[in-house]
């Protein structure tokens, strides 16, 4: 599969890295669905929780709802197939709008025997998310010139973290007001909106070949190309450790709220100081690949990672504070190093295959992160807990910190290939 626009390379030289990507019509169009369609989840993701404690007075089940979120991550590679059976972009455009269509089903829901469609609705919606994120990037990486790529993820990952700061309030507010179908109707509207955005696209794309083997090898041949690029297994494998340990970290954050003597609802500004350091290092992030390459890049972030989670043992404010603007800027690195490399070592018939399963290999130890540190968090002393995590993502960085031989210093655009 192929695709091109009319207006590629054509970046001023000199221009700040951002403004240069701003500059880029479908890289602009890109960062504004985006922000729309991540204003939309991020309001959803809350009120879920939510109203489904209000409709069951239930704690566990309220928690359910991240989890039914989250639970297709593992399926990532049989799902990023379909960005590699279809043209991406009218996949985007159509996915958006049936997802917008089946937030209308949330209507219904007004009871406690209605709540499984809300589990079934976020189901669904996970799955189509990882669909999404395998077309995007695949798309992505052919419209937007390969030296912006850096530049891009970047910035896709401050809208994104940016988005996660003021929409949960904004969920919260038209939950309050008007109820949680209100919140599905909001969500609705924005992935309607993210449609229209993706239309507008100056992309063509040719049709992609038609499939020679079955869905099970052709999902297997995105995972063997994965793990056999001497690249990107190494920034894969440590992204998933790295996410493992932010995900036990994640859950020792009510346990340090208690450490400091403050109530549960402080655990917010932890949570919204980690979010700006996401932002800012999301501006940084395409300078920094450029001078430092994939690898060196990525284990920056996780050292800076190891050691902001290995502080916040100290009971002091000023340290948790700092410790979590620190932490949000160093869990993004190997985020954003790890889909620049895919995306420019891959070639575009295979990029929604790899995308999705080093998807998969990255986010799902997050969620098994989070149910060992439930289990740890209560039997292990923080003093304890969370500087052995540290020393983990310490001994994780200091493979990527030595270049290979061979290597290339800065990311590079990928020789051409086939179609």
């Amino acid at each position: 599969m192929t695709a091109r626009t009319t207006h590629k390379g054509k970046t001023t030289r000199g221009a700040w890295p951002v403004l240069r990507v701003l500059r880029d019509r479908d890289a602009g169009l890109y960062l504004a669905g985006v922000v729309v369609s991540g204003f939309g989840t991020s309001a959803l993701w809350l009120a879920s929780g939510v109203w489904v404690k209000e409709l069951t007075g239930s704690d566990g089940l309220a928690a359910l709802c991240l989890l039914a979120m989250w639970a297709p991550t593992p399926a990532g590679p049989a799902l990023g197939t379909l960005a590699d059976r279809f043209r991406r972009k009218p996949l985007m455009i159509t996915g958006n709008l049936l997802l917008a269509g089946l937030l209308l089903t949330l209507f219904a829901v007004d009871s406690p025997g209605t709540v499984w469609l809300l589990f079934a609705v976020l189901f669904v919606y996970g799955a189509a998310g990882v669909v999404h994120d395998a077309a995007e990037s695949a798309l992505v990486a052919a419209a937007v010139g390969p030296r912006l790529l850096a530049d891009f993820n970047g910035l896709r990952m401050t809208a994104g973290e940016g988005m996660k700061l003021v929409a949960p309030l904004a969920g919260a507010g038209v939950y309050a007001a008007y109820g949680g179908a209100s919140v599905a109707l909001l969500d609705a509207a924005t992935f309607v909106l993210a449609a229209g955005l993706y239309a507008a696209l100056r992309v063509r794309e040719a049709p992609p070949e038609r499939p020679t083997v079955n869905w099970r090898r052709q999902t297997a041949e995105g995972a063997r190309y994965l793990w056999g690029h001497p690249r990107l297994r190494p920034l894969v494998l440590a992204g998933g450790v790295m996410m493992l340990c932010a995900g036990v970290c994640g859950a020792t954050v009510y346990a340090v709220v208690d450490a400091l003597g403050r109530s549960p609802a402080y655990a917010g500004a932890l949570y919204a100081v980690q979010g700006a350091g996401s932002v800012a290092v999301g501006l940084l992030a395409g300078p920094a690949l450029r001078r430092l390459g994939e690898r060196r890049f990525a284990a920056a972030g996780i050292a800076l990672l190891a050691v902001t989670v290995t502080v916040r043992a100290v009971p002091d404010d000023a340290v948790a504070l700092v410790s979590c603007a620190a932490a949000g800027a160093g869990m993004p690195a190997v985020l954003i190093a790890a889909l620049t490399a895919v995306q420019h070592e891959t070639p575009g018939p295979l990029l929604g295959r790899v995308t999705a399963t080093a998807g998969s290999l990255v986010f799902t130890p997050n969620v098994l992160g989070l149910a060992a540190g439930a289990a740890l968090v209560e039997r292990v002393d923080l003093r304890l807990l969370l500087p052995a995590l540290g020393a983990v993502l310490l001994v994780t960085a200091v493979p990527l910190a030595r270049r290979p031989a061979g290597a290339e210093g800065t990311a590079s655009p990928p020789p051409s290939a086939p179609a």
